[in-house]
Parts: structure tokens; sequence; C-alpha cells
């Protein structure tokens, strides 16, 4: 496992992130710590999780289960030099979060404060934006997807949450802020405030990325080259149809599918179809299509950082192994006729 540069925050991390939003719903909490030592064992060196985490679904019940579960494994273990631990702050409208409330710097202290407390520890690494209070085009919205207004006012607001940012990391809570579900557009104020007005720098985005879904690789992908601002690409597998575990419309047992039919708006008339053309690949080429997929996103011209979600130690440890994966010229020039066969399957 390689370790690289986060960006210009002067971190290093490993090149590969590990997700945790089952911890607490699909796994259990001997599971999710059994995956942190396999993960830790393999050279992974970053943890990323939520506030809202665990997912599938979201309940009042249980927001905040999967920070405390990493919590007692820090406690059980110690070590929190070990690792590059990474948390998010609800956007607006999750009404299970703190009553749905928007990111202000007012929750962003109280929510942080939250995270830190299940955690038991004294400050993160990153503290991600989960998604912006403006709304953005993610999660399926693209394609009917209307441009909020008001651009004075949202800046006003982005000024203000950094500001509070910046008390945040004078007091030693927050080492870099970083966003998710975010637009190029609302990346480039977010610098642009920090750049003039002497507050703490964006460092990363969180946004999906995977074969299936390439949104990124447009002025996204010029913003993250230029900016040094890398990717932290979640669902990499596209929530794992890229293992093809679901190719024929199934639905597996204790699977991701189960709680989710249609994994949140990515089954549709043409994504197994899709699906099939990446499997076909990797068999061509003696892959596992999971390594091949994420070995994929390590390719790309802007910097990467893949996260790493599994539901059972073996699949982590399939996962871990695209480390060892380097994709020859064929495999990446087949990957790439299949783009422009099927560039937007969901």
């Amino acid at each position: 496992m390689r370790l690289i540069p986060l960006g210009r925050t002067g971190l290093t991390v490993s090149e590969f992130c590990l997700g945790t939003m089952t911890w607490g719903s699909q796994n259990t909490e001997a599971e999710a710590h059994a995956q942190i030592d396999l993960a830790l064992d393999h050279g992974v060196t970053f943890i990323d999780t939520a506030e809202m985490y665990p997912t599938n679904p979201v309940a009042a019940g249980t927001v905040g289960t999967t920070e405390t579960i990493i919590g007692r494994w820090l406690a059980a273990r110690g070590g929190r030099e070990r690792i590059v631990l990474a948390s998010k702050i609800t956007g607006e409208g999750s009404s299970a979060v703190r009553g749905g409330e928007p990111v202000t710097p007012d929750s962003l202290r109280r929510a942080l404060e939250g995270s830190l407390s299940r955690l038991g520890t004294d400050y993160l690494d990153l503290y991600q934006i989960h998604w912006p209070n403006r709304g953005s085009y993610h999660f399926r919205k693209m394609w009917d997807y209307v441009p909020p207004r008001g651009g004075n006012a949202v800046r006003e607001e982005m000024l203000a949450i950094l500001e509070t940012a910046q008390a945040l990391v004078a007091e030693g809570k927050v080492r870099h802020f970083g966003l998710s579900n975010e637009t190029v557009w609302g990346a480039s104020q977010w610098l642009s405030l920090a750049d003039r007005h002497g507050l703490p720098r964006i460092a990363s985005i969180q946004n999906e990325y995977s074969l299936l879904c390439r949104q990124f690789d447009t002025d996204w992908a010029e913003l993250s080259a230029l900016e040094d601002m890398p990717l932290l690409a979640y669902s990499p597998l596209a929530a794992g149809l890229l293992s093809g575990k679901y190719a024929g419309d199934v639905t597996p047992d204790g699977s991701r599918r189960e709680r989710n039919p249609t994994l949140g708006g990515r089954i549709t008339p043409t994504v197994f179809e899709t699906v099939a053309g990446y499997l076909g690949i990797a068999a061509r080429h003696g892959l596992d299509p999971c390594q091949m997929a994420l070995a994929f996103c390590r390719t790309r011209p802007f910097p990467v950082i893949p996260i790493l979600g599994a539901t059972s130690l073996d699949q982590l440890r399939t996962n871990l192994g695209a480390a060892q994966v380097t994709l020859a010229p064929e495999v990446l020039a087949e990957i790439g006729l299949a783009h422009r066969a099927w560039p937007a399957p969901f």
C-alpha cells in the first residue's frame, strides 16, 4: 500500500481510504473492528466516517453509531496517531440528524463536538461538509437540476463558516477542512474566499466516482488537478454493482440492495448491460472486477483516493488487493471504449 500526500495539507495517507457507512447497520461492532484491524495490517492509514452513519437507512435511532464504534476501537487499541481520521457534518434536509438544520457556524461547532465525543478523540484530521446547504446535482439529481440563485448570500454563508473553521483550527479541534457532494462553482468559491481572507483552505473533495459514474472527469478534474484538491471517491464499486453480485437483476440475501432496492437510483434499464461490459473486460484479462474498478480510479490524471466499503472481511481483503494491481494499456483501452458505449448508465 503506497503512502501519498493529501493535497497540500502536509498529511500523508494511504492510497486507499477505509469507508465505514455500514458499521452499525449491516455490520456489527465486532465486524467493524475486524475491518479496521485488517485494513491497518494492509497499510491503510486513512479512515472516513460521518455523524449521520450508518446508512441503509439513515435513522434517528442509529445516527452517530458508526463514530461510536470507531471510538471504542480507538479506546481498545490506542494509537490515534496511526490513522488519519475524517468525518463529516450532515447537510441541510436530513431530518434524522439535528432536525435537518443547515450547516451554520453554530451547527458546525456543535456537530464537531458531538463527533469528537463519540470518536473519543480531541481532534479530526479532516472535517467535511457532507453536502452544501444550497443542494447540488449529486445523488442522481443532475437530470432535473435547477441551479440556485443568490450568489452573494451563498458567499456570505461560506465566509461565516470559514471563519468558524479558522477558530476550530486554532483550538486544535480540526486540522483541515474538506467538501463533499459539492460543485465546481462551490469549490471555487470556498477556495477564493479562503485565499482572500486568510482562512483555512479547503483540502479535498468527496464525490461519487466509479466506472459507472464519471461526472468528475471534466470541469471537476481540471479544478482537482490544478488546485491539488484530491478526490476522495465514494462508491467506487457503484454500490456493489461492479462486483457482479447483482448481475441478472438479482438481490442476494444480506446485500445492500435488500435494504435499498434501487441502490439509491443506480438501478436503471441500462445498468446491467453496462456492468456486463465491464465484467467482460475483467474476465478477458484475468482480473477480479472489483480490483479492476478500484485500480482504474488510481489511474486518473487527477489525484484520487478511492474509499473502500465492505460488509465482509473477504470483500475487504479482495478490495485491498487492488493496491497490487496495475492495469495494462490494453485494459485501459477497452475501458475507454466501454465508457463511450455506456457513458452514464445512471
